[in-house]
């Protein structure tokens, strides 16, 4: 409703307007608009001078109707006589369509968003994050990985999302117009069949990021290296492949960069500690134990023979020393040196700190608390990356992946549509 006047007056809020050229706007005289005008008075001739006939008034010509007989009446005959015809009732002229000359604009009715589409015809996380449907994205990874912080997964849930419509604006004052962008889309794709969304992560892409960190592992920039490792990490669960390969590929880089991630984080804690030389020679020794690329266990070699023959550890900086040999380093320094302290070793083979370590022994490294879990001893995993805990670790988040919880059941990584069928 519009707002109540303040001030009224006259015949507010009407409005005084002009008599408009139909109305005798042309017009110099204020005449009222019910003037009549006579005939008399205009210039059309002289009146006939008609004498009267039969009583008949002059101009009166209202009793000669018929034949031009004065006076005549109506005796009930004559006209046109028309008859109803008795028609059959398919010969009846049929009666227009009401729709088609309504005036009134039926809309179509709406069909079913693309996004909607999307939801039903997919069972991977990603394509359901793509739609913007981030809850039953979340489930589903709940349900399959065991995730259950989903902070570190908050910009890629927004990355497929954006990266999946496009937007337009068709005026300044118009809404926006979202478009879907579907996966694999032409010009002789059928306009009634809907694709899977386009999304940004690629398995390429992933392998791109591991060469990068690769080479900040060579270069000990082991921050950088750490940061590009999770990285990866986060993002292999909000990928989409399109072959079983690609799915074994997909799960082989879930188990080396889960090695990258625990060790480069063992090294980082070895750095921090400054105090504590038979830690730090720990650390040192359980970084040879991931699964590294030769070249990077070379160099972890190198460190923990290092660390442990300052400290005066002998034998177990021999061990690493005939494992550094083993390797056949390119090197020639890392070689020269393997074998001077093999040498020195060999005169005094013993330890000057005892260690909680072990090479006779396979082992793995808990992600937690970096000690080792060695054969036969019980254990509990995380059901994304794989990673191995202690047992009071069961129900703790991963620190390895910082997204699942360790010992929780899930049914598997889901990151191809022929997983599904």
């Amino acid at each position: 409703m519009p707002p109540s006047p303040v001030i009224t007056s006259g015949d507010w809020p009407l409005l005084r307007v002009m008599r408009g050229i139909f109305e005798g706007g042309f017009s110099n005289t204020d005449n009222d608009a019910e003037e009549e005008y006579e005939a008399a008075d205009g210039d059309w001739g002289e009146e006939l001078d008609m004498v009267d006939v039969d009583g008949i008034q002059n101009g009166d010509i209202s009793a000669i109707l018929d034949d031009g007989e004065p006076g005549e009446e109506d005796d009930g005959e004559g006209g046109w006589e028309l008859e109803d015809l008795e028609l059959p009732p398919e010969a009846e002229t049929p009666k227009a369509n009401a729709g088609t000359q309504s005036s009134v604009f039926v809309a179509p009715t709406p069909g079913m968003p693309v996004s909607q589409i999307w939801i039903q015809k997919s069972s991977l996380a990603a394509d359901h994050a793509a739609a913007g449907n981030f809850d039953t994205a979340m489930r589903l990874l709940n349900r399959q990985l065991g995730i259950k912080n989903f902070t570190p997964l908050k910009s890629i849930f927004l990355d497929l999302h954006t990266s999946s419509h496009s937007y337009l604006r068709a005026f300044s004052s118009a809404p926006v117009i979202s478009l879907a962008v579907e996966r694999g889309w032409s010009e002789s794709s059928s306009p009634n069949v809907r694709g899977p969304p386009a999304l940004p992560f690629k398995l390429s892409q992933l392998d791109e990021k591991l060469k990068v960190g690769y080479k900040s592992t060579t270069a000990g920039k082991f921050i950088d290296a750490l940061k590009t490792f999770t990285s990866i990490l986060h993002t292999i669960p909000l990928i989409v492949v399109e072959s079983r390969r690609e799915v074994d590929d997909v799960k082989e880089l879930i188990i080396i960069v889960k090695e990258y991630v625990l060790g480069l984080q063992m090294e980082l804690k070895r750095r921090e500690i400054k105090d504590n030389p038979a830690r730090q020679q720990e650390l040192a020794a359980y970084f040879t134990h991931c699964n590294l690329q030769t070249p990077h266990l070379r160099l972890a070699l190198l460190n923990a023979m290092t660390v442990c023959y300052k400290a005066k550890n002998l034998a177990t900086a021999a061990n690493f020393a005939r494992r550094l040999l083993e390797t056949n380093p390119t090197v020639e320094n890392q070689a020269k040196t393997a074998r001077q302290v093999l040498a020195a070793a060999e005169k005094n083979m013993t330890d000057a700190t005892q260690l909680n370590y072990d090479f006779r022994n396979p082992f793995v490294v808990c992600g937690a608390t970096y000690v080792p879990i060695y054969r036969g001893q019980k254990d509990v995993s995380c059901p994304y990356c794989t990673a191995r805990f202690v047992p009071s670790q069961e129900g703790q988040l991963c620190t390895v992946c910082d997204l699942a919880v360790v010992g929780a059941d899930a049914s598997g990584l889901l990151c191809s549509p022929s997983q599904i069928r």
